[in-house]
């Protein structure tokens, strides 16, 4: 879609509710947020248009300074910078969100959901107590959005069955808690520990040969020119959010705040829908130029099986066993 169609529409969808640019700027407040998205990806375009939205609805009372492509450094450093007031909001996937309230990161476990649908279902049930241990912990999410389809990728090998992996190194993002269990289930894989701005280099100098991402992550972070193969498969469908800090938000008049909410959450609903349009077209650019994986039946029976294994282990500590029942009932597992 033509950016100037993209930039109309979100703007028009945001200031919906109405625009009184006649409020004069008594006493300006700024929001200062940080994301590791570039600021010309689809995420920046739309957070751009939401951050001219609030502006121009608030007269100016209200702006919002964006920190763009891990300026602020990787989510971990992000997360912390937010509980220490340095920063008001954090764009994230799970792995941060996980970082505001654990269990959240249940809803990645692998093999549980089949569809985008099942994985809404999910979320939307787990919703309220999620945000509500997410407030008692200090933090709002204000929004909850999508990264895309997780798919392996590799470069020089085709992974088709989890022995595969043996003698690979494969990528583990630093504050994960789920990959790892996995590569400890499968003997002779190496996981090399990488925060998404280390991903390029480590591809690079070949520190990696395997990872799992989004298509349109990996297209739009660069990591895809770098790889040969890709899984027609999906396990897990990324999630992320918007967090703020509940101290920050509450120092802001009524109106504004009412006005961050309703434009924030319109332009989330915005970006959820073209993220899972746009990540399934990246599929099918990064498809024309790699090596498509195709899994036979006995062979997604072998992931099947390990990642039962891998949610039996998860529920022994890191996830309380009701969690993973619930998540893998609401996933019709």
């Amino acid at each position: 879609m033509n950016l100037r169609v993209v930039h109309a529409v979100l703007i028009a969808a945001v200031c919906v509710v109405g625009l009184d640019l006649s409020v004069r700027v008594a006493h300006a407040e700024e929001l200062r947020i940080a994301t590791l998205a570039p600021r010309d990806s689809l995420w920046g375009r739309v957070y751009t248009v939401w951050a001219e939205a609030v502006s121009q609805k608030t007269g100016g009372r209200l702006t919002i300074r964006v920190d763009w492509n891990g300026t602020q450094g990787d989510e971990q450093a992000m997360m912390g910078k937010l509980k220490a007031g340095q920063l008001d909001g954090v764009t994230t996937s799970s792995l941060g969100l996980a970082q505001v309230h654990k269990p959240i990161l249940a809803l990645q476990m692998p093999g549980v959901f089949d569809s985008w649908e099942a994985l809404d279902r999910a979320r939307e049930a787990l919703r309220p107590e999620f945000e509500k241990a997410a407030e008692a912990e200090g933090f709002v999410i204000s929004g909850w959005g999508d990264v895309g389809r997780l798919r392996g990728m590799g470069r020089g090998v085709a992974v088709r069955v989890p022995e595969d992996l043996r003698g690979r190194r494969a990528m583990s993002f630093r504050s994960d808690i789920i990959g790892p269990t996995l590569f400890q289930m499968v003997e002779g894989v190496t996981p090399v520990p990488l925060s998404v701005p280390e991903v390029l280099p480590a591809l690079r100098t070949k520190t990696i040969d395997v990872l799992s991402a989004p298509s349109l992550v990996a297209e739009q972070l660069q990591w895809s020119p770098l790889l040969s193969h890709v899984s027609s498969e999906s396990s897990v469908f990324a999630i992320g959010g918007m967090v703020w800090s509940r101290r920050r938000l509450e120092q802001l008049a009524p109106d504004l705040r009412q006005v961050l909410r309703e434009t924030g959450a319109k332009a989330s609903a915005a970006l959820g829908t073209r993220v899972r349009a746009e990540d399934d077209a990246a599929y099918s650019r990064l498809a024309s130029k790699m090596v498509v994986i195709k899994l036979e039946a006995s062979e997604k029976k072998r992931w099947t099986d390990l990642f039962a294994k891998v949610r039996a282990r998860l529920a022994q500590g890191t996830f309380s066993p009701d969690l993973v029942k619930r998540v893998e009932k609401l996933g019709g597992k």
